[in-house]
């Protein structure tokens, strides 16, 4: 804090589990605008997970830094703070959704304007919306050229529409050349490119398939669910622990390999931490439910009901998004029967499930119509040889095919 002027500058935090940046999804206040202690001004995207960054100081907006889209660079300056009469001490609250508390949120008033000695907020171009910035950035205009008609020379939205049917109204010979767009990756996608890239550099893979009769999957879950009162368990939920006990007994495949001072080694995880595949608004994110050997096959249903909710909410923290040992990628959703996926980096394996379609299969020696799908697993071949691959994923089509086998492990 400033103490002649009394102005805070608030500073991107360090968001911890080894982050450096964030991106400025939307600003949350606006300059001019009183906020309390604790209240969230805006909303950034890092590698892990959205989140709203509370201010732990109190009074009014006097400048706020970059715009969205923009990636700021932590201990980079967010908003400054002109302290009013009535404000309070920094609560020392970092952000919600990384554990905090946030603070009551309180309706936001607005002032008539900045206090004079306050740094403006935009830079020498006299725009204040972010929404006319992205208009001339993305139809490749200098706002530096367009006359705005607002107060003072400010630039509106219909400047810089006005600006584009005179550019259209050019001849073609006089028009400019459009040059290809390039979408930086930021964020979330970012990470998952420097994951996918590392993974296939780093880890020699293959993968195995098998198609498996899951009728009586599918007649088991429906008598799990019969039962009127009971939560709903899902067919994810059968796979997910048919999967944890197939680890159990091979845990081969829920091990990392590491370096270690005379070379790479391998790591057993004492506990399955199960990752799930989800596609979002956001993009890929893989939740991991922790400790799901440890879960019934009720608890696990309601792990992977309230962490999906999460996930397509925004709601989940990085260390959501951490420390899994083994990932499951259910893409029959999107209709496809197969696939080799990438493993997730620094993981050992991943199972994939293919639609479940009725097609001709033996069954007793006859010929009929049955329920079936295709399970496929990608592991990092230095972990395990071909044989225990196998037996792994046979074990699993097994239990697909004749769930109450899963009885002598309950």
């Amino acid at each position: 804090m400033t103490a002649a002027t009394g102005v805070h500058e608030f500073l991107l935090p360090d968001l911890g589990e080894g982050l450096t940046s964030a991106e400025i999804v939307r600003w949350l206040v606006e300059v001019g605008e009183v906020v309390a202690v604790d209240q969230p001004v805006v909303e950034v995207e890092t590698a892990k997970a959205a989140v709203e960054i509370p201010c732990p100081y109190g009074g009014v907006v006097t400048a706020r830094f970059g715009e969205p889209g923009e990636e700021r660079p932590v201990g980079a300056p967010l908003i400054t703070v002109a302290a009013d009469g009535a404000e309070r001490e920094g609560s020392g609250s970092v952000l919600v959704g990384y554990g905090t508390t946030e603070g009551p949120r309180t309706r936001r008033r607005r002032v008539s304007q900045a206090p004079p000695s306050a740094p403006a907020a935009d830079g020498p171009v006299p725009v204040i919306s972010p929404l006319v910035r992205r208009m001339a950035r993305t139809h490749g205009l200098d706002l530096r050229s367009i006359r705005g008609s607002g107060p003072d020379g400010l630039i509106t939205r219909a400047d810089v529409q006005r600006a584009l049917d005179g550019e259209r109204a050019r001849p073609a010979e006089q028009q400019p050349a459009a040059a290809a767009e390039v979408t930086p990756l930021r964020g979330l996608a970012r990470a998952a490119a420097e994951t996918f890239t590392r993974s296939h550099r780093e880890i020699p893979d293959a993968t195995c398939w098998v198609d498996a009769d899951a009728t009586e999957l599918l007649a088991a879950r429906e008598a799990l669910n019969a039962s009127a009162g009971s939560p709903r368990i899902g067919l994810l939920a059968l796979l997910a622990r048919i999967c944890v006990l197939a680890l159990v007994r091979h845990p081969e495949l829920n091990s990392t390999v590491v370096d270690g001072p005379s070379g790479p080694g391998l790591r057993r995880n004492p506990r399955v931490h199960l990752g799930v595949a989800a596609q979002t608004d956001r993009g890929l994110l893989v939740p991991v439910i922790r400790d799901a050997d440890r879960l019934s096959t009720e608890r696990l249903a309601a792990a992977l009901t309230g962490t999906a909710a999460a996930a397509r909410e925004g709601r989940l923290a990085p260390a959501d998004l951490t420390g899994g040992t083994f990932t499951l990628n259910n893409y029959g959703v999107y209709g496809v029967d197969g696939s080799t996926p990438i493993i997730n980096h620094p993981e050992a394996a991943m199972l994939g499930i293919g639609r479940i379609a009725a097609k001709p299969w033996v069954h007793q020696g006859e010929l009929a119509v049955r329920q079936v799908v295709q399970l496929s697993l990608t592991f990092d071949h230095r972990t395990c040889d071909g044989a225990t691959a196998g037996n792994f994923l046979r074990e699993v089509a097994d239990a697909v095919e004749s769930p109450v086998t899963l009885l002598r492990d309950l």
